[in-house]
């Protein structure tokens, strides 16, 4: 029985692998010319060398020109559904392989189409540490519903995940869709950048002396979250406790899953943990809210 939580991730991503996405994957700009407030002080962007003696992954730095990448389901399956995927990495680079791609793959086997959205990090000297990062997320999830009909996405079916500080990201772009970050440029930022969903995996950040973070202002208008942490990660899990009972004092719909052991960072990759089958839940919890029919 040890083996079985191990083996739910490994066929999950067999399985997705298996049914590879029916389209090459589409790399869009997120902005039509430099991203606001940037200032070109940056290095080249440039993926870190590994760390020894750890798992690789992928980890982009120095990111000035953000983009979202399009990985679409075979048509057969494909559900309507989208969603933004925010890697972590601390604000400071991006784990794009492991809670990204890997991500979109999974999205892709039960009919969804994964957009992984590459934002700036490291965070900007003199501003808050999530600004630029929002300014992206808001402009991303508006440029996909901008485009929903052309790609043949349910505009109202277009959800944002989010891992560690992505998952602070995510949190913040399904709290702050009033509250545009940057003065609307174009056509794109008329439409509105609400998500419909949010999933958040050991998001950090949220919470700051026992309260919600000033920025996570959760009302009854923000759309319905599913939460997973594990109880012995080192980013406390009341950041998901504290953020899933505002949602239920707001009476919106939440799911909210605390494991007793997983650590940090676990993404989507095989453990001897019970959290590695996060993602079934979270696939249960997704049909449960009709977000999986198809259209």
């Amino acid at each position: 029985m040890k083996l079985l939580p191990a083996l739910l991730l490994p066929l999950a991503l067999l399985a997705a692998r298996g049914a590879p996405a029916a389209e090459k994957p589409l790399t869009l700009d997120v902005w039509p010319g430099p991203a606001p407030d940037e200032k070109g002080d940056l290095g080249e962007e440039k993926v870190l060398p590994p760390r020894k003696g750890e798992v690789p992954v992928k980890r982009l730095t120095n990111v000035t020109r953000p983009t979202i990448t399009l990985y679409r389901p075979d048509r057969a399956a494909d559900t309507g559904a989208s969603v933004v995927i925010c890697p972590g990495g601390g604000y400071h680079i991006l784990a794009i392989d492991k809670e990204g791609d890997e991500v979109a793959a999974w999205l892709n086997s039960i009919g969804v189409t994964g957009i992984v959205l590459k934002y700036r990090v490291p965070a900007r000297k003199d501003q808050p540490r999530h600004l630029a990062p929002l300014q992206d997320a808001q402009r991303a999830v508006s440029l996909v519903r901008s485009r929903a009909e052309a790609w043949k996405l349910d505009p109202q079916r277009i959800g944002i995940l989010g891992f560690s500080a992505g998952g602070h990201l995510a949190a913040a772009a399904s709290t702050n869709f009033d509250r545009r970050q940057y003065e609307p440029i174009d056509e794109v930022d008329k439409v509105p950048c609400r998500p419909d969903f949010t999933v958040l995996v050991y998001p950090a950040y949220l919470v700051k002396e026992e309260k919600l973070s000033p920025e996570i202002r959760v009302n009854a208008k923000t759309p319905p979250a599913f939460f997973v942490h594990a109880g012995n990660d080192r980013i406390s899990p009341e950041n998901s406790i504290c953020t899933y009972l505002a949602l239920r004092r707001s009476g919106v719909a939440a799911e909210l899953h605390v494991f007793g052991a997983g650590g940090h960072g676990f993404g989507l990759r095989p453990s001897e943990h019970a959290v590695s089958g996060w993602p079934r839940l979270c696939g249960r919890w997704m049909k449960s809210q009709g977000l999986l029919e198809k259209r």
